[in-house]
């Protein structure tokens, strides 16, 4: 059978070719076309977001922060500065793998993981671009590792900027409180444009209380960089305003008196001149250093100050509510003088105790267990000050009656906030029968007036207000709010007096009279400060029960726990004639008013005399 063999078919491969061409030119005219289309819209459609997006990776906006404002004393002397100091920062969006670049930081250099946790917070509330703080406080060394290992470490910045330093530290731990670095909680309650590139905000005392006008105004710059962020030139800048600097009343020699005097011991000072309310000095022992709190305090530290027993953390001098004892008998004096229920010469019997008609209880005066009977058969008001007699001022209290004791006593300042510019002041209780029905839903019993009427009972005030009160004596009635801001960018601040407690003053000469004796006279209860005394002083002794004892039981101080003891108060302004300082002083579980006297007049003889001038 033959064979057939296959012709070439010129026409079909013509056409299979074709075909091919015709379809590979359309395939690359396609293509062509969507080059084309993605160009134009590349170049004419989206011209101006591309460019945006380029022009944000080559120029950067960067905040400024401004510069903190500085806290001098009233003498000139620097309480709160800033320093340079190295921050470890890291810029989320030049870095590749945060996680990676992270863990090659913690090799190079010391990393806590306080610090990771901070940083983490602080990343998810920061903005494209924004250097989020790792580590502060870099140490030569490590800035120079750091630097050595720059090229493999996109994103990560070093820069300069200027930390919060306390220079006396402990000393003016409560009065000036002190900042930290911006919390969760406080992030979202700021301004955030007003704290761009800002880490740090004012957490308590006068820091927290001027933070707008310590912070000042953040600043920006634009800056060209390179694609691994580099700072490559400034295109322009706006520079901060920095925050205005702050002169306190404060005086270093006073304040510096007046912590040593109270050395060991837990207890507040407050001085302040009666002129002004200019706040002189502001103690609350112990103290703390505040530097350990400006870049975040260790677990350990923290944790020591939280637990001690002395709680060091704790502003006895506005939050401490102690009982204010006898301190308050002037003021009860003037209360009587000007209720017209007494006179100067008014005088009342003293065995030793007071019953109440009709009740058989006995309120012991202090002296009895030291004398078995009273001050002397019939005590005046004269002698009722300078010898603290309780007897007088139970009857006094009980023909005052507890509500119109509130209301004699509130312009002095007490049971109510003194307005003084720091944070967490408490209100202190002046006790009333509206009181007791708000607090306690009961009614008011008249052996809880003569308990009032030597300041123990519900009554409970803070050394500021004693100081105030203080004050007030020592003006005859001028009330002033305490300040502890002086000048604001050297322009000085007065601020508005109150209205004053008007009074006969043949009243307040006879209250006066009672307080001189209380330092200068041959029984006063602190006549062992007269001792060599280059001044005359107005004073007033007060011991707070810290635990009730039982009527007929007698307390011996060597028997009670240190912690049981009676707190020791004392309140005093001088000179006498023109008083330029009244003082309060409280040492917790003192024993009495004698471990806090001398304290007094140590802080005293400072402003008076000239002594402890050194600044260092």
């Amino acid at each position: 059978m033959p064979k057939y063999i296959a012709l070439k078919d010129p026409y079909r491969e013509s056409r299979i070719y074709s075909a091919r061409t015709v379809t590979a030119v359309i395939l690359v005219l396609g293509l062509l076309g969507i080059v084309l289309a993605r160009y134009y819209t590349l170049q004419i459609t989206e011209y101006e977001i591309y460019r945006t997006e380029s022009e944000r990776n080559r120029v950067q906006l960067q905040p400024l922060p401004p510069k903190r404002g500085l806290i001098y004393d009233r003498n000139g002397v620097l309480l709160a500065d800033n320093r340079p100091s190295y921050i470890l920062s890291v810029v989320r969006e030049r870095v590749d793998d945060l996680d990676a670049t992270l863990t090659q930081l913690q090799e190079l250099v010391p990393i806590a993981d306080g610090d990771l946790e901070k940083f983490h917070q602080k990343l998810a509330r920061s903005r494209p671009y924004e250097a989020v703080p790792l580590r502060f406080r870099l140490t030569e060394k490590e800035r120079a590792t750091l630097a050595v290992n720059r090229y493999r470490l996109p994103g990560v910045v070093v820069e300069a900027q200027l930390l919060r330093h306390y220079p006396h530290g402990t000393l003016f731990s409560h009065a000036l409180g002190y900042v930290g670095r911006i919390n969760e909680r406080e992030a979202a309650q700021l301004d955030a444009s007003d704290y761009r590139g800002t880490f740090h905000v004012g957490k308590t005392g006068v820091e927290k209380y001027y933070e707008d006008i310590l912070h000042g105004d953040v600043g920006y710059q634009n800056v060209e960089t390179n694609a691994h962020g580099r700072v490559l030139r400034v295109l322009e800048r706006h520079n901060p305003a920095p925050g205005a600097d702050l002169t306190l009343h404060l005086d270093i020699r006073v304040q510096r008196a007046a912590y040593a005097a109270l050395g060991e011991q837990r207890g507040a000072v407050v001085a302040i001149d009666p002129r002004s309310g200019g706040v002189l000095a502001l103690v609350s022992t112990p103290g703390f250093d505040t530097n350990l709190f400006v870049n975040g305090i260790s677990a350990a530290d923290y944790s020591a100050l939280r637990d001690s027993p002395d709680v060091p953390l704790f502003n006895r001098a506005v939050q401490g509510q102690y009982p204010p004892g006898s301190t308050i008998k002037p003021m009860m004096g003037m209360a009587g003088l000007e209720s017209g229920l007494v006179t100067p010469e008014t005088t009342v019997p003293d065995p030793g105790w007071y019953r109440l008609p009709g009740d058989s209880r006995r309120y012991r005066d202090w002296i009895l267990r030291i004398r078995g009977t009273g001050h002397a058969p019939q005590v005046d008001l004269n002698m009722a000050i300078a010898e603290s007699c309780d007897v007088y001022f139970y009857d006094l209290a009980r023909r005052l009656t507890i509500d119109r004791m509130h209301d004699y006593l509130q312009p002095f300042g007490l049971g109510q906030r003194t307005g003084v510019d720091t944070t967490n002041e408490r209100p202190g209780v002046l006790p009333s029968t509206r009181w007791k029905r708000a607090a306690m839903a009961q009614t008011w019993y008249p052996g809880e007036t003569l308990s009032a009427g030597i300041g123990q009972g519900y009554m409970l005030a803070t050394p500021m207000q004693l100081a105030m009160a203080a004050s007030v004596l020592a003006s005859r009635g001028e009330r002033h709010t305490p300040r502890l801001l002086q000048a604001i960018d050297g322009r000085p601040l007065v601020a508005p007096p109150l209205d004053p407690l008007v009074a006969a003053q043949q009243n307040w000469q006879a209250i006066y009279a009672g307080m001189h004796e209380v330092v200068h006279g041959k029984r006063g209860t602190a006549k062992q400060l007269a001792q060599g005394i280059q001044y005359e002083m107005a004073g007033k002794t007060g011991t707070a029960q810290v635990i009730g004892i039982a009527q007929n039981a007698v307390y011996n101080e060597d028997e009670v726990a240190e912690r049981n003891r009676h707190h020791g108060l004392f309140i005093a302004f001088a000179p006498y004639a023109q008083p330029t300082i009244a003082v309060a002083v409280i040492v917790e579980n003192g024993g009495g008013s004698s471990a806090a006297s001398p304290i007094a007049r140590k802080v005293i003889d400072t402003w008076l005399l000239g002594e402890a001038r050194s600044d260092g």
